[in-house]
């Protein structure tokens, strides 16, 4: 005995039939290619209106790097500066003679209050 169908198996909620009918007209469409500097190219595609300019640079989906219009000139990575630490910071602003100052005010400070005297400040 053959089992009947349902119409609604292996489908979702709001499909229907798929054409221009239902959904309209698309879009006149324009597609610009992006080289990157490992060759790569990309081509999204953008409305075609005449207002509006593609962007000058585009993210490469393969390898992350800029992505530019002349395949000869592609644009150069942008450099990203590495994490520093607080130490580092520190460094910029201070040489090594006030770092060895401000040591040394810190340990008379330590050694004053382990002592119960009031530090000399100056």
């Amino acid at each position: 005995m053959a089992s009947a169908g349902h119409a609604i198996r292996g489908s979702r909620v709001g499909a229907g039939p798929m054409g221009e009918q239902e959904r309209g007209v698309p879009a006149p469409r324009n597609q610009v290619s992006y080289w990157c500097l490992n060759g790569h190219e990309t081509r999204p595609s953008f409305a075609a209106v005449d207002e509006i300019e593609p962007p000058e640079q585009w993210d490469c989906p393969r390898c992350g790097f800029p992505a530019g219009q002349d395949p000869a000139n592609p644009p150069a990575p942008l450099r990203n500066e590495p994490y520093k630490t607080h130490l580092a910071y520190v460094k910029e602003r201070r040489s090594d003679e006030d770092g060895a100052a401000l040591l040394q005010e810190a340990l008379d400070t330590l050694q004053a209050r382990r002592q119960g005297v009031a530090p000399a400040r100056g």
